[in-house]
């Protein structure tokens, strides 16, 4: 990887801290430098050392797209795009030294939605990304807003107010919030949410929206805008 200037040469045009990355490199130096360069970017940028790591963060966090080393001692980037892909459809970018066809093509099998060669320029791989988030991810007219009673949300810059005031919600919960606008009114499983949003275990997906309520709903236990569908799962129903 060609080492990136002091700052980025152009943020990119999804919005400042936007989108969440993971990126997962063995390579300490590759991996401070590819997260130095997003974050100037306006992602928001998390690493992983190596598979077992990344599982980790995985399961504490949802994110918008994974950028994946082949080439890791122990479970290789190969492997953990195949068991990943039993339970999310994460966009992953894989970074590798090997560049014969074989290889991309045993990547484009298991999983993975783009491939690029090591050395690289920083430039490419943020065109890349962007090209795989707007493939990949529902388009989310810029200024769209759901008006949740005191409450509204913004899904594409994935920021929830009462009044002026911003509420501080975490990327599970912005994740399972766009998710679940993405088709206002629908009843999402929460398996789906689950594995859609990358919340992590469904478990996790009922106390994500148990927290969400005492942000949003005037009574918790008796939820509006957040509705529990009986033998299906959760519901977005704005104003």
């Amino acid at each position: 990887m060609t080492t990136p200037t002091e700052s980025a040469s152009r943020a990119t045009d999804f919005g400042p801290d936007t989108y969440h990355i993971l990126v997962v490199d063995d390579d300490t130096r590759i991996r401070e430098l590819l997260k130095r360069y997003l974050i100037e970017s306006g992602f928001r940028v998390t690493t992983a050392k190596d598979a077992l790591d990344a599982r980790s963060q995985l399961t504490n966090f949802a994110f918008d797209l994974i950028v994946l080393d082949l080439m890791m001692p122990g479970e290789d980037g190969l492997a953990l795009t195949e068991s990943l892909r039993r339970r999310s459809d994460v966009p992953i970018l894989m970074l590798t030294a090997r560049g014969e066809p074989e290889d991309r093509i045993k990547g484009l099998e298991v999983g993975v939605d783009d491939y690029l060669p090591k050395p690289f320029e920083p430039r490419e791989l943020l065109l890349r990304i962007e090209t795989i988030i707007r493939r990949t991810k529902p388009a989310l007219e810029e200024g769209t807003e759901f008006s949740l009673g005191e409450c509204r949300f913004d899904p594409s810059r994935g920021e929830l107010w009462r009044g002026d005031e911003a509420i501080k919600v975490t990327t599970a919960e912005v994740a399972i919030l766009r998710l679940l606008a993405s088709n206002p009114g629908r009843a999402f499983s929460r398996l789906e949410l689950s594995e859609k949003s990358a919340a992590g275990s469904e478990r996790s997906v009922d106390v994500q929206m148990t927290r969400l309520r005492r942000k949003i709903e005037k009574d918790p236990r008796t939820p509006i805008y957040l509705q529990t569908i009986r033998g299906v799962g959760y519901a977005l129903v704005p104003d």
